[in-house]
């Protein structure tokens, strides 16, 4: 599974490069589909489930499943989640990052930096033995010591032939409960926490998902084997395994 993994970081690292004001999100959709394909690969967002885009763009109270489009232009402060996944012989890669735009408002910034670090300490939690409630609660405890909000209706999941398996991985839990761990297995570990309310609708298109009071959400994940050695993020490329959060600045 690391050559969809680096493929599909590779497109995460290459639109983030591109944000910028002014940019669309359409523009970078095409992005992330051009490299995905020049590099032997094939979008594993499009056509899923009928979404019509190769990457979800999500912006400021968008928290998944953002459609790209020409009518949505970036500007100075917002922030995006960018989700990409690849597939190449028969496997997925998937993996997500929230962006900078120019300069965020602090408290946005401080919302990712939290969201980014829940992601390290599920990381480090997916081991033999340990169990699904030990990467929920990872997640919950530090957002939740930061006043933040924990979505919990859309969660990470299993990763392997297909983009979503068994078993579902929530953002919240107790430790010791739930699945125990075991070496072989691969999961998607994505955080979505909000500066806000957590309570979500879906918008009109059916896709996109937002916070109701239209505080600002943040989105990070990365696919991961479990091992006898520790966890190993399949979503590295050769700059590792995180991309830097200030969009465009890093291009």
């Amino acid at each position: 599974m690391r050559p969809a993994g680096a493929l599909s970081k590779m497109a995460l690292r290459r639109v983030g490069a591109r944000i910028e004001p002014g940019v669309t999100t359409a523009e970078l959709d095409r992005i992330a589909e051009s490299i995905i394909r020049m590099h032997g690969g094939v979008p594993a967002f499009k056509g899923y489930g009928g979404f019509p885009a190769s990457i979800c763009s999500s912006v400021n109270a968008e928290i998944v499943h953002g459609i790209p489009s020409d009518e949505v232009v970036l500007k100075e402060g917002d922030i995006v989640s960018i989700d990409t996944g690849a597939v190449v012989d028969g496997w997925v890669g998937d993996n997500a990052w929230t962006f900078y735009c120019g300069t965020p408002d602090p408290l946005d910034r401080e919302l990712c930096e939290v969201t980014r670090d829940c992601l390290k300490l599920a990381i480090d939690k997916a081991v033999p033995g340990n169990h699904l409630g030990d990467i929920g609660a990872a997640v919950q405890e530090h957002a939740e010591r930061h006043g933040f909000g924990i979505v919990r209706e859309y969660v990470g999941h299993g990763v392997g032939h297909v983009m979503h398996e068994e078993p579902n991985v929530p953002n919240y839990g107790r430790r010791g409960r739930g699945v125990t761990l075991q070496a072989g297995m691969v999961i998607a570990i994505e955080p979505m926490i909000t500066r806000g309310s957590p309570k979500n609708e879906t918008l009109a298109n059916r896709w996109t998902v937002v916070t109701r009071d239209r505080s600002t959400a943040a989105h990070y994940e990365n696919t991961i084997a479990i091992t006898d050695d520790g966890p190993l993020i399949l979503t590295e490329d050769d700059e590792g395994p995180w991309c830097p959060m200030e969009g465009g600045a890093h291009a």
